[in-house]
């Protein structure tokens, strides 16, 4: 890093721990299944208070850099941003104009690729740690986890740089260095959110059907952890669970099948957008929009506009911007020499959005998830 010399004045070497130390260090603490994974949950590598103290910042007003700077930092971003998705667009922003409103000056290199270049990602990330001394920090979306692993652990070896990880949460056991942060939305924790909410809202002994997505980690999460915490804080009972692949018409099959033959279920719990249009296409054609409880997740602007016709109930909502301007705030807390503060995994805000707010409630929630990037579609 280039500002070593800042570091040194305003921390001691002790306090000075290195990403190959961090990763020999870990876990902080054991936790059950974890032969089972490769990688760490986040309640393992963050010490107490450290995420929630990160989130609190990245949410409140922002703080003026309290120390001077002599010249731009200069950011590398190395991430799939020519694909569909506006994520990368969106943190992009957020990353941005955070950084003006924290008073920090700065310089931009993208390193653009869409999420099948596997290979053109690795060039770039060469390329990056040979160009190591024009950087001060690199910000790597990988285009997938297990295949950009080597990278990651590339990158996070430099001492030049700081490495941020945007758009995964889960620390790999098997990297000998660890970047600085990984920075992004957890499905898990979004899960027990919806779940809290609705067993406080509807109670004990529900009975409930699910649209599945695909089988894997994100619905093990988004859908098997929320069944998992309704049943031990709820004592709820699911009587059927449609794999409806993400997709529209999987939330509408499966939800035709529910109404027919599980009449029961009064709850419909969706693990995607797309499949809780499609679920609230099938009750409204039905009739029993107002009869089934259905949720969404991620609140977008499809399901919030569905919210507000009263046709879709809840749903976890990310506060989208929160990725972007929480890197931010840990550039800022590097600039000041308090890395010792910040979490290894940053997670971002999810809050239930649901149909007893009011149109404004929802509007300020809207604009609060996409405070630096924008309500609606992006110009891209």
């Amino acid at each position: 890093m280039k500002y070593n010399i800042l570091k040194a004045l305003l921390l001691t070497s002790a306090m000075a721990l290195s990403s190959t130390a961090m990763a020999q260090d870990l876990p902080l603490k054991a936790m059950d299944g974890d032969a089972d994974r490769d990688y760490w949950l986040f309640e393992q590598v963050n010490k107490e208070g450290s995420l929630e103290a990160l989130q609190a910042a990245t949410g409140a007003d922002a703080v003026k850099l309290s120390v001077s700077q002599e010249k731009p930092i200069e950011i590398a971003l190395i991430y799939p941003s020519a694909d569909t998705s506006d994520f990368w667009a969106r943190a992009y922003l957020a990353l941005t104009k955070r950084l003006d409103q924290l008073g920090i000056t700065y310089k931009t290199t993208e390193f653009a690729s869409r999420q099948i270049e596997h290979s053109l990602q690795s060039t770039y990330a060469t390329q990056v740690a040979q160009d190591k001394d024009l950087y001060d920090y690199v910000i790597f979306g990988p285009s997938e986890l297990a295949t950009q692993a080597d990278n990651i652990d590339k990158l996070a070896a430099e001492d030049d740089f700081d490495t941020f990880v945007w758009a995964f949460h889960t620390p790999l056991k098997y990297l000998k260095n660890q970047p600085d942060m990984w920075l992004d939305f957890s499905s898990a924790y979004g899960a027990i959110k919806i779940c809290d909410y609705m067993v406080g809202r509807l109670g004990k002994d529900v009975t409930y059907a699910m649209n599945r997505g695909i089988p894997g980690i994100t619905d093990n999460q988004r859908s098997g952890d929320f069944k998992d915490c309704v049943a031990e804080k709820g004592n709820w009972n699911v009587v059927y669970e449609h794999y409806g692949e993400y997709q529209r018409e999987g939330g509408f099959a499966g939800t035709n099948l529910i109404l027919q033959a599980y009449p029961e279920a009064t709850v419909i719990h969706n693990a995607n957008t797309a499949m809780s249009m499609g679920s609230v296409e099938a009750q409204v054609a039905a009739g029993k929009e107002k009869d089934i409880f259905s949720t969404g997740w991620g609140g977008t602007g499809l399901e919030l506009d569905a919210i507000r016709r009263g046709e879709l109930d809840a749903t976890p909502m990310r506060m989208g911007d929160d990725v972007g301007a929480a890197t931010a705030e840990a550039i800022k807390a590097d600039m000041e020499g308090r890395n010792d503060e910040m979490p290894l995994v940053f997670l971002g805000r999810i809050t239930v959005a649901h149909d007893q707010m009011s149109a404004e409630e929802i509007d300020n929630l809207e604009k609060e998830a996409f405070r630096f990037s924008g309500v609606g579609a992006l110009d891209r």
